[in-house]
């Protein structure tokens, strides 16, 4: 996959669904049309989660990301705000 640029980052590592989409619609809320949100989750319910939320929402997932990140499994999703 290639870079993609973003202009916020979110670490819901830790939190179990929904929190990763809720903590992803409230920094959303902050950003512009055409933004891209980093979310970093361990979650893995939020991979197919987080995309149905964003597709219902007017926003979409650019890309999906899974490896270690800082010494654990993470997931990186990228959202684009609609």
């Amino acid at each position: 996959m290639e870079k993609i640029e973003t202009q916020r980052r979110l670490d819901a590592r830790g939190m179990t669904c929904p929190m990763p989409s809720v903590k992803t619609a409230l920094m959303l809320e902050d950003m512009k049309t055409g933004e891209v949100l980093e979310v970093i989750t361990d979650d893995p319910v939020s991979k197919t989660d987080l995309p149905v939320w964003a597709r219902a929402s007017g926003n979409t997932v650019l890309g999906i990301q899974e490896g270690t990140l800082e010494g654990s499994e993470a997931i990186t999703i990228y959202v684009q705000k609609g």
